[in-house]
C-alpha cells in the first residue's frame, strides 16, 4: 500500500489521482490522503506576505516524517529550493506544456493589443513580467484554487487571469484560454509544469525504488534539477521573480534560460547557458546573476516585503 499525502484542491487531486493510477496500472495498492497546507488556509494574504518557505508542503512533510503517508505529490513549481535533511525528491513526472497563458471569457483581449485591462495573479514572477513587457497591464493580486479564481474573473475581480497552463488544461478549461504567452517573454519559472513526489529518506528502499521506477521521467529530472540548483544558489523562493527553464538538446546537452526582474519590471537580468552538469548550470547561472545586480534586486525585494 502507498500513502500519497495531497492538498484538497481539483488540482492537487487530478495530480494524485494521476500518480495512484499510475502506481495502480502497476499492481500496487494506493490510499490518498488530503491535508490542508497553510497555503490553502490563508487566502487573504499574498504569498510573499505568509513568507516563501513551506507554504504548500509544511503539513505534508510533517505527515512524510510520521509515516501517515508514504509520498507527498507536489507541483514542482511550488517546492522551496531546500529540503530538510530528511527528506527527499525520488521522482518528477514528465513535463506537461510549460508556458503561461491567459485566461478570460472576453475573447477579444490580448497582452499585444496595447489596451489597458486588469489582470489577476498571485506570482510575483508574473506581475515583475507584466511589468517589463506590457507595463500598460494593470494587476490585483488573486490567491485561491483555479475554480475560485474563474469565479472572482466571472464576478468582475479583474478582465484575465494569468496561469500556467498545465493547470487549466488539466481541469479542463482550454476554451478560456485566450492568449498562450511565448517563453521567451515569460520564461516559466522553476519546475512548472512537472508532478514532484517527495518521501522521507527512511521509506522502505523497496517502495522508493518501485515508485521512482513508475513515476520518474529521466529527462524531465535532469531539466528541473538544474532549475533547483539555480533557485537554492539565489536562494529565492516564491516571493521572488525568478525563473530558469532547462531543456536538452538532441546530444543530451542542457540548455538554460534563467534570470530575474525587479519587482517594478525595470530590471531584468539574464543569462542562457549550455553544459552537461545540471549542478555546474544552476550554480553558474545563479552566480552570474547575483555578480550582475541580482544581489541588489534581491535585497530591495526583501525590504519591500
Amino acid at each position: 500500500m502507498i500513502k500519497i499525502g495531497t492538498r484538497g484542491s481539483k488540482l492537487a487531486l487530478w495530480q494524485a489521482e494521476f500518480v495512484a493510477s499510475t502506481l495502480q496500472k502497476a499492481g500496487l495498492k494506493t490510499e490518498i490522503v488530503v491535508i490542508d497546507t497553510k497555503g490553502d488556509q490563508i487566502l487573504d494574504r499574498s504569498l510573499s506576505k505568509i513568507g516563501s518557505k513551506g507554504v504548500f508542503t509544511e503539513e505534508l512533510e510533517e505527515q512524510l516524517r510520521s509515516g501517515r503517508i508514504d509520498i507527498a505529490q507536489h507541483s514542482a513549481k511550488d517546492l522551496q529550493s531546500d529540503l530538510a535533511n530528511d527528506l527527499e525528491l525520488i521522482a518528477f513526472t514528465q513535463r506537461e506544456t510549460v508556458n503561461d497563458v491567459l485566461v478570460s471569457f472576453n475573447k477579444k483581449l490580448s497582452l499585444e493589443s496595447g489596451k489597458v485591462f486588469t489582470v489577476g495573479t498571485s506570482s510575483t514572477r508574473r506581475v515583475a513580467m507584466l511589468k517589463h513587457y506590457y507595463p500598460h497591464i494593470q494587476t490585483v493580486d488573486m490567491r485561491g484554487n483555479l475554480q475560485t479564481r474563474l469565479q472572482k474573473l466571472e464576478n468582475g475581480a479583474c478582465d484575465a487571469l494569468l496561469l500556467a497552463y498545465a493547470g487549466v488544461h488539466r481541469m479542463g478549461y482550454d476554451e478560456h484560454i485566450i492568449e498562450k504567452i511565448d517563453i521567451q517573454k515569460f520564461t516559466p519559472p522553476v519546475g512548472q509544469g512537472s508532478v514532484a513526489i517527495e518521501c522521507a529518506k527512511s521509506l522502505d528502499a523497496n517502495k522508493k525504488e518501485q515508485i521512482r521506477a513508475l513515476l520518474n521521467h529521466p529527462a524531465t529530472e535532469r531539466c528541473i534539477v538544474t532549475e533547483r540548483y539555480f533557485l537554492k544558489t539565489l536562494q529565492g523562493g516564491c516571493s521572488i521573480p525568478s525563473y530558469g527553464y532547462a531543456t536538452l538538446a538532441d546530444n543530451d546537452e542542457i540548455y538554460f534560460e534563467a534570470g530575474l526582474i525587479s519587482l517594478d519590471g525595470q530590471q531584468k537580468i539574464a543569462t542562457n547557458l549550455r553544459g552537461f552538469s545540471s549542478k555546474v548550470l544552476g550554480n553558474q547561472a545563479a552566480n552570474y546573476i547575483l555578480e550582475n545586480g541580482g544581489t541588489e534586486i534581491l535585497n530591495e525585494i526583501k525590504m519591500g516585503l
